[in-house]
């Protein structure tokens, strides 16, 4: 398997980078660096410190993106993650640097050159993304698959009541790219609280490994941890981005799924960054408003996951 993955790394993002360095048959053939969680710098800093500590120094370049969204000043989410995205942790200076190059001109470059090959997982705000489309349409149909963290189920965000942060953050950017034609897969944020949490028995037995791997991940993990169990009033701790990756990587951990036609709402006050997706109990659209138009289904949403096989997942990339 060939991917490019576009991340903020800060947290999660570190564990599903983890998860797909360690993977036998996997090769991270680029780690692209996007505005997000914690400081733009910080994040390709988070990423080679993560080669490092998956013994893929030097194997994989990281390539800087989008500093900022479409329309918006960056926001980061040092609340979560603490300010160096790492739970201020500390750790020295990698000695592999960011790759020359744009991140946007190095998604285009590879897809293009080897279509149908690479598949893209977007587990950051999705500017990146849709910069590269912009530039180059043709890799909508080239990517061969594209797997989003991001939005919600129509169902509570985790920034504003109707928004999940990725796409909050940009959403003109998720709507570009959630309408170019990829062949698309969704993760949301529903579908982490409902099987992305690992709870405080399974993070204790993932402590209990004693790997170099294993204390990182522990390390890394202390604030969104606590962050998850003191504002958010959870028994573990939450993995949207490692979650994405686990399925993208085996996607017999997939129970449920459904093919739905989704949009990102951009104007709304209320509702901005929040991601419609359609419902087998709606109507159809042009008998509830003749006005509206039917449109094909253009994502997989995914609705359920074997909570049981992303833990042994993650259990071995500690390993």
């Amino acid at each position: 398997m060939r991917l490019i993955i576009d991340t903020d790394t800060a947290g999660d993002d570190v564990f599903s980078l983890m998860l797909a360095l360690t993977r036998p048959g996997v090769a991270v053939e680029a780690i692209t660096i996007a505005h997000g969680n914690a400081g733009f710098v910080q994040h390709a800093e988070n990423a080679l410190v993560t080669l490092e500590r998956c013994g893929k120094a030097r194997a994989t370049p990281v390539y800087m993106g989008a500093q900022t969204p479409f329309s918006r000043a960056p926001l980061d989410a040092a609340y979560v993650f603490g300010a160096d995205g790492m739970s201020n942790v500390g750790f020295p200076l990698a000695a592999q640097r960011p790759a020359d190059g744009h991140a946007v001109d190095e998604i285009v470059r590879r897809v293009v050159a080897a279509p149908g090959e690479i598949t893209l997982i977007a587990q950051a705000p999705l500017t990146n993304i849709a910069l590269a489309y912009l530039r180059e349409p043709r890799i909508a149909q080239a990517v061969k698959h594209l797997w989003i963290m991001g939005g919600t189920d129509n169902g509570v965000g985790n920034v504003t009541p109707a928004a999940e942060y990725n796409f909050y953050v940009d959403p003109e950017a998720a709507k570009i790219v959630i309408n170019a034609g990829f062949n698309l897969s969704i993760v949301t944020w529903t579908e982490t609280l409902r099987d992305g949490l690992l709870d405080v028995l399974q993070l204790a037995e993932l402590e209990a490994l004693e790997t170099p791997r294993a204390s990182f991940f522990t390390d890394v993990n202390r604030a969104s941890l606590a962050f998850a169990q003191e504002t958010e009033g959870l028994n573990g701790s939450l993995h949207p981005d490692a979650l994405t990756c686990a399925v993208a990587l085996d996607e017999s951990l997939i129970l449920e799924a459904d093919h739905a036609v989704v949009d990102v709402e951009t104007l709304g006050e209320l509702t901005r960054g929040y991601l419609s997706v359609s419902h087998a109990i709606l109507p159809d659209i042009e008998i509830a408003d003749p006005a509206l138009k039917r449109r094909p289904p253009n994502a997989r949403v995914i609705k359920k996951i074997d909570q049981a096989g992303f833990f042994a997942a993650m259990r071995r990339a500690l390993l």
